[in-house]
């Protein structure tokens, strides 16, 4: 990403030819900095203010007075025992099952049961240089989940209460320009915001951005087009912002160039804006010839909006769009560039198999190309709005979007949520249309769900009037939300009559919202509900499912299309089932991407190409010989044959958007289908009896990433027999490693019941030393002369006068203890002491560890070797010139400071479910070569190289 809007700052320059290049300048100028890398993460607590850093607690806190930011959030909080992450992080996905905490959130421990670990504290320091003095200086959090509260140097910025709404703060005033800064961020997860996983922690990107006091106001640009005979106009809309307090005088250039990065329109103004206004101001430009944007030719356009003051660039800012148009017809569905098109779309939540919500871009496109693989043309953003990121690549890979609001209502809070997420979103081509909401029961079949969503939809209307508006109903389409909202939502078909419904509101369009999936286990065709395993058959009555509902919109030209739920599997709200199972499976891809069977028959008529496929497997134990075993089979060949050991079984004509099903009964070998066009073999899949579990298989995703340390590639790995073949009932454990610059970031298997770890991460454990007495010494005490010391009588209690108002002539010794749960030959310990007395020495378990230490020193870190440490209680005792106090309102410090207790993680490791596994591999930001292992007792192993560029 920083090496894009490095691009764009070239290109800049480059562009602008009509321009002195010599008086360009960017002093000034729009920086875009990403700050995912370096941040520093630990635990607070949800319901004790003293586990929280006693957050909160002083005389004055950033409530009462400006900068007073406590706990964690003081600037000069020691923050270096915590660990380090990068973000995007999610805490939740970390953590450990538990048959007791929130079924919806798929037993994960986080959320009010948890308080230990519901609440998260995330520091970052970073500097600004001295001649960013002048600018506007911001920062953006894409998402946190959730109610995160944000400071600068103390100073509160604010909270943002749900979990995904993109929000920034103005930094500009509260910086140390030429000088260290640092951002707290609390995050609170105790309270659910839905009821499906949804993480914990920054779990999308956050960004440094810098501008000009004149500048384009975030999201600032909308541009919308009308297509005429051979060309297309573009109004662009440019909101500006002047923080100077003076009138500026400039000029306004909006270039727009094509995918090919060549010019092809120019508008400019010359404008002024009065100190402390924001303003819209509107341009018109034709493009001729444009490219449009569609789903097979996703073409785009960046608009380049350029501010010049005598001649020297001020700001620039780029918006991508893509020229299309789009409309719905209550008569005859979805129209785009005037053609119509059938919306084969599911619904998408936004986690993966281990690594949770914190989903990195590389493997977000991963997902929607393994739905664009399916023939699947939208997904649905349920049930709240995206990452940026996945818009993104919805636009360039050519894939619709129904970008959906996380929740509906008429106050600010709701209005204010919409707005942002629809001013943030509404320039992307790949939003097709907007929901308002989902399945909000309380109103949706009533009038008061009628008048709240005729007020929002004529509110959101004022924000984006091209693209229609929608609202998710589960029911009572008659009755409330469905009378006033301009394009209904369908939830299920069984829900009532839509051809009824049609008929009562024909000005009123329509789309499938949500429709049932054939649900189950990847490579599962016996029910095992007790293990949390659902065989992956219909198991619905003929009014529901895949293959009903694809038929059923498919017969009604009115309706625009429908969203299967769901594309694939995902954390949390495992129904039908609960415990042992913890991840839904309505997917028709596993929470891996692996394929599900029903993934064949979408594919056989969702696209163009030869699809033909078994929907079973041929490893059935011995008591099922002679039994008939059950083999639906999807294609889109016109015949289909079965052949059991090369004996023709039959040959049947396959129905269109429909499958065959075969009875056959089971004996050992082969199985092949035939699939026959105009006659001819076109295609053939194959199943055969593997033999036991020989040996791994890796593959990739990639064979080279980019050497960002954002880059990720996808790993399969695959149990062989000796042949080759897939074993498709293998659940050997496999042990990983990994070398080069990359790391593994999480595993999966796709298993809705597995409790196996996701990661593998290191244990930071921070303990915190009580001191509780003191006495008086006339010297510094030796190593020898402190046992004695220690033993003696005459301690009292530390700190309970009020350290620090009495001066005392000699030395104080201070006595503490910290407790150690856990010493490993691999435990490491650190020491980040603190000052509690000049000239300090400090003694571990008698032992000197450090002497004559400066107040305040910031470098008392101490590695504490294992020969002096023990498991449970340590004594520890500082000894030093006692502090007095030179102001009653000094503070002196009485904190002996933090022992960092790090133990690294163990080994990674996955087990295969149904002979496949998935390892997630992230560059590491160095180049080089990655080299992957994988091993598993009994199997031979295998090993995969990935090159980091």
């Amino acid at each position: 990403m920083q090496k894009k809007h490095l691009l764009i700052g070239l290109i800049t320059c480059i562009v602008l030819n009509s321009y002195p290049q010599g008086q360009l300048s960017h002093a000034l100028g729009r920086e875009k900095i990403l700050m995912d890398f370096g941040w520093r993460f630990t635990f607070g607590y949800a319901s004790d203010f003293s586990k929280d850093f006693y957050h909160r607690t002083s005389d004055f806190t950033h409530f009462a007075k400006a900068g007073y930011g406590d706990g964690a959030a003081a600037p000069n909080f020691d923050d270096r025992a915590w660990r380090e992450v990068d973000l995007p992080h999610d805490w939740a996905a970390e953590l450990p099952f538990n048959k007791e905490a929130s079924h919806t959130h798929g037993y994960r421990t986080v959320g009010w049961q948890y308080p230990e670990t519901s609440v998260g504290w995330y520091r970052k320091r970073f500097n600004i240089p001295q001649e960013d003095f002048g600018r506007k200086i911001s920062i953006q959090l894409e998402g946190a989940f959730r109610d995160a509260s944000v400071w600068v140097n103390g100073f509160y910025l604010g909270t943002e209460p749900s979990g995904y709404a993109s929000t920034s703060y103005d930094l500009t005033d509260y910086l140390n320009y030429g000088n260290e800064n640092v951002i707290a961020v609390r995050v609170d997860a105790s309270i659910e915001e839905g009821w499906y996983y949804e993480g914990a922690g920054i779990y999308r990107h956050v960004w440094l951005n810098k501008t000009n006091r004149l500048h384009v106001a975030e999201h600032g640009t909308f541009i919308t087009s009308e297509i005429t005979d051979n060309h297309a106009d573009l109004t662009i809309r440019t909101t500006l912002q002047n923080q100077y307090d003076k009138e500026q005088q400039f000029k306004l250039v909006n270039v727009v160039y094509n995918q090919a990065n060549q010019k092809v329109a120019m508008v400019e103004s010359n404008l002024n804006l009065r100190g402390n206004t924001v303003k819209t101001y509107f341009q018109k430009v034709r493009v001729d010839k444009p490219a449009l944007w569609s789903l097979d030719n996703p073409n785009l356009y960046r608009v380049e909006t350029i501010i010049l003051q005598n001649e020297e660039l001020v700001d620039n800012y780029n918006t991508t769009i893509g020229i299309r148009s789009v409309r719905f017809d209550p008569d005859a569905g979805f129209f785009m560039n005037g053609e119509r098109v059938m919306v084969k779309g599911v619904n998408h939540h936004q986690d993966h198999a281990g690594v949770g919500v914190a989903v990195p871009d590389a493997l977000m496109e991963f997902r929607i190309r393994k739905l664009k693989e399916m023939g699947c043309n939208a997904i649905r953003t349920s049930h709240h709005p995206p990452a940026p990121a996945l818009l993104d690549i919805c636009d360039r890979l050519g894939m619709l979007v129904l970008n959906e609001n996380r929740l509906m209502g008429i106050n600010q809070v709701h209005l204010d949520l919409l707005k942002r997420f629809m001013i943030r979103d509404r320039n992307h081509p790949s939003v097709f249309i907007w929901s308002l909401g989902n399945e909000e029961w309380r109103i949706e079949g009533n009038d008061i769900g009628a008048q709240i969503t005729k007020t929002m939809q004529d509110f959101a209307h004022q924000i984006d009037s091209t693209r229609a508006f929608t609202v998710a109903l589960s029911g009572g389409w008659d009755w409330g939300s469905g009378k006033s909202i301009q394009v209904i939502g369908y939830n299920y078909i069984f829900h009532g009559d839509i051809d009824e419904h049609h008929r009562k509101f024909p000005w009123q369009s329509g789309i499938g919202t949500e429709e049932t999936n054939t649900i189950g286990t990847r490579g599962v065709y016996v029910d095992d509900r007790v293990n949390g395993r659902m065989a992956a058959i219909q198991h619905y009555a003929d009014s529901m499912g895949t293959e009903y509902g694809w038929r059923f919109y498919l017969a009604r030209p009115f309706l625009a299309g429908l969203f299967f739920w769901t594309g694939f599997d995902y954390h949390g709200e495992p129904h039908p089932l609960y415990w042992p199972q913890v991840n839904t499976q309505f997917g028709i891809l596993d929470l891996c991407g692996f394929p599900k069977d029903i993934y064949y028959y979408l594919k056989s008529w969702w696209t163009n190409e030869p699809v033909l496929h078994i929907a079973n497997h041929w490893n059935w134990p011995d008591e099922h010989r002679g039994k008939n075993i059950s083999l639906p089979i999807y294609s889109n060949a016109d015949e289909v044959e079965l052949r059991l050991n090369r004996k023709s079984l039959g040959r049947k004509q396959m129905p269109r958007n429909g499958h065959l099903d075969f009875e056959v009964p089971f004996t050992p070998g082969s199985l092949e289908a035939y699939g026959y066009v105009n006659g001819k073999t076109t295609m053939k899949h194959k199943l055969v009896t593997t033999g036991k579990p020989a040996g791994l298989m890796l593959g990739s995703s990639k064979d080279i990433i980019a050497a960002d340390r954002q880059d990720v590639a996808v790993l399969t790995v695959q149990v062989n027999d000796s042949k080759g073949n897939l074993v498709p009932n293998a659940m050997n454990e496999v042990a990983l490693t990994i070398s080069g610059p990359g790391r593994i970031i999480g595993v999966g298997n796709g298993d809705p019941a597995s409790h196996d770890p996701e990661q593998y991460i290191e244990s930071v454990e921070q303990v915190y030393p009580s001191v509780s007495l003191y006495r008086m010494e006339s010297q510094f005490p030796s190593e020898e002369e402190l046992e004695s010391v220690l033993s003696s009588s005459g301690w009292a209690n530390a700190f309970e006068r009020g350290y620090g108002v009495y001066p005392e002539e000699g030395i104080a010794l201070f006595k503490g203890t910290f407790n150690l749960n856990r010493l490993s030959t691999e435990t490491v310990i650190t020491f980040y002491a603190k000052s509690l007395a000049a000239n300090q020495s400090l003694f571990v378990n008698g032992k000197l560890i450090g002497s004559e230490i400066k107040r305040d020193d910031p470098n008392q870190v101490f590695l504490l070797d294992h020969s002096i440490l023990k498991e449970g209680v340590n004594d520890v005792v500082f000894a030093g010139i006692p502090f007095v106090k030179q102001t009653q309102w000094e503070e002196i410090n009485t904190n002996p400071g933090t022992l960092k207790v790090y133990n690294p993680p163990l080994q990674w490791r996955c087990k295969v479910f149904n002979g496949l596994a998935q390892i997630i591999v992230r560059s590491t930001g160095e180049k080089g070569e990655i080299a992957i292992g994988a091993v598993a007792d009994g199997l031979l192993p295998s090993r995969i190289k990935i090159l980091a560029e």
